[in-house]
């Protein structure tokens, strides 16, 4: 092995944290991190913000694209998650873009359905706002912290969450202005 393989060699295993496993997820901000189309972090809810704000301030991350969320009620396979980050029932999914690294990089929180709430992102990326709304009315997810946390799709008055698995599936009556003996 040259000297120089050999210094630096030595000079990442100085670096390593304490503890560290060879097998142990990469992480980015303290978040966990896997790589698929693109660099996807796993922050927990509590982690969300700070996460958020670090890929801004730090990384040039400064545009959010997307907030979405999925629910897995019926969904039987495996996810891929790294290890250590427990699959939940619900996922908020965001997406940010970087005009500087031209990169983009996906934030997925699980969200427990027993307690289906989520920080909001608003006093990061204001452009959230309406699409908290739209995951809000869609799963019935709460954004902690939004400023104007109500429906943006559904009527006022609609009962539960059209998105979720187990909302049943409604029906509702159409009237044709030329049918006279509507049923």
């Amino acid at each position: 092995m040259p000297d120089d393989a050999a210094a630096a060699t030595a000079d990442e295993e100085e670096t390593a944290p304490p503890g560290a496993e060879a097998d142990e997820a990469p992480r980015r901000h303290g978040a966990p991190v896997t790589q698929g189309d693109m660099e996807v972090l796993h922050p927990s809810r509590e982690e969300l913000v700070d996460v958020a704000c670090a890929l801004r301030d730090e990384d040039g991350f400064a545009m959010c694209l997307d907030v979405c969320g999925v629910d897995y009620l019926t969904y039987g396979y495996r996810r891929a998650l790294p290890e250590g980050i427990e699959p939940q029932r619900f996922e908020v999914v965001v997406t940010l873009l970087s005009h500087e690294r031209r990169e983009r990089l996906r934030l997925r929180v699980q969200v427990p359905a027993h307690d289906a709430t989520c920080p909001s992102l608003f006093d990061v990326h204001p452009g959230s706002e309406a699409m908290e709304r739209e995951v809000y009315d869609m799963f019935g997810i709460e954004f902690t912290g939004h400023p104007d946390l109500t429906r943006i799709l559904m009527p006022e008055d609609w009962e539960g969450y059209p998105l979720r698995k187990d909302a049943a599936i409604g029906r509702i009556p159409v009237q044709f202005k030329a049918t006279k003996d509507a049923r």
